[in-house]
């Protein structure tokens, strides 16, 4: 390895030697010349002096080009030694302790991840992990925020997380992204993508997220803005489909290590386009099974190799051009019977958040809301009532 301030030290004394000698040549010659030619002869040696300043800076740039190269090859090799640590079954990093309580993931917790600096979560976040936590008593439902600053023993204060702190199975953790990617193909990725700009950063870095969890943990991922219906730990290596032909990662059930997960991870950076949108989630599910199938269209609940794919109705009853029948009164019959073979209904909330839900309406979601969150909804509704109360 080359070291740099020898490096500086060398450059400078090669620099000093080289132009004293010039300079001492110099006036060797010019005590010799007449006056005629002192002149030309001092143009000639101004030209000499700046040819050998560039090649001397020219030496010293390549130099430290090199010496760049060689520790960014060391880096890549520390943060990128996958295949080496699959074989050898190397003990993978944890993430950090956590801000409130607990320790590090393990093998089926339930997992939701919030990638950017929020930690003022919505009513429809606050629901998806009550509804979680509900239909999970007996499981950790892990909260990685990356909002939350490291070893920080107390919580944000917001209604969010003293309601959630009455769920003994809820756990807050702060989301360290360098030591979630380390040790898989997506730690370079990741250190590039902070020094470019990128139109769809977040729900890109969230896809990472997931698959990166997926691998290194395993257990069950869940986008916040499902609300769970069901206990999911009967599902395992498992996705579901969102429509035909397309699968998509906003619930995930894998167990640790799995190959699957691995090739999600490597697709997610050999085939790399964060300007199309989904590329890197859905769309990379949807190619990864199709080769991991070698098929060329995914059939209605379908399983190959041990990995399934749930029909729509088990995540996705409503697909995204009818999120607004969530916003439509139905009868609770009704609903019943269009969510018999349910597990969670994802609400899609880039598209539906800005919909005015009326909490005690027997609008589709509003009695979602009631039943697997009801402690959210029993808040949503305390501060309708008083943002409606007229002042006093």
């Amino acid at each position: 390895m080359i070291n740099l301030e020898k490096m500086e030290i060398f450059s400078c004394f090669l620099i000093t030697t080289v132009v004293q000698g010039e300079q001492a040549l110099t006036e060797m010659r010019l005590s010799r010349m007449p006056s005629c030619l002192l002149k030309p002869n001092m143009v000639l040696l101004s030209h000499r002096l700046g040819a050998l300043f560039i090649l001397t800076v020219l030496f010293v740039f390549f130099a430290s080009v090199m010496f760049y190269w060689r520790t960014g090859q060391d880096a890549e090799g520390q943060l990128y030694n996958f295949s080496t640590q699959s074989r050898h079954e190397q003990v993978l990093p944890s993430l950090p302790p956590p801000a409130a309580r607990g320790s590090p993931p393990s093998p089926g917790d339930v997992f939701f991840v919030e990638t950017s600096e929020r930690t003022n979560p919505s009513y429809l976040f606050v629901c998806s992990l009550e509804s979680a936590a509900r239909a999970h008593p007996g499981t950790r439902v892990m909260v990685l925020m990356k909002g939350l600053a490291n070893g920080n023993a107390s919580l944000p204060n917001h209604w969010s997380f003293s309601l959630l702190s009455s769920f003994p199975n809820v756990e807050f953790q702060p989301l360290d992204l360098r030591e979630l990617f380390s040790g898989t193909p997506l730690a370079k990725w990741y250190l590039q993508a902070q020094q470019r700009w990128e139109p769809y950063f977040l729900p890109v870095l969230s896809d990472a997220c997931r698959i990166a969890i997926m691998w290194k943990f395993g257990g069950i991922y869940l986008d916040t803005d499902f609300i769970v219906l069901k206990n999911l730990k009967n599902l395992t290596n498992a996705l579901g489909m969102q429509s035909q032909d397309v699968l998509n990662g906003a619930f995930l059930s894998f167990k640790p290590k799995h190959k699957f997960m691995e090739l999600c991870m490597k697709d997610f950076v050999e085939n790399y386009n964060s300007w199309i949108w989904a590329h890197q989630g859905p769309h990379l599910l949807t190619r990864v099974f199709k080769k991991w199938c070698s098929i060329s269209n995914i059939q209605n609940t379908m399983s190959c190799k041990g990995v399934s794919a749930l029909p729509q109705e088990a995540f996705y009853p409503f697909c995204w051009e009818d999120w607004h029948k969530l916003f439509e009164a139905i009868s609770s019959s009704e609903l019943h019977r269009l969510l018999k073979n349910t597990y969670a209904v994802h609400v899609w909330n880039k598209l539906s958040h800005g919909t005015r839900l009326e909490i005690t309406s027997q609008a589709l979601l509003a009695q979602l809301y009631s039943q697997f969150c009801p402690a959210t909804s029993v808040k949503m509704k305390n501060d309708s009532d008083t943002q409606s109360r007229p002042a006093a």
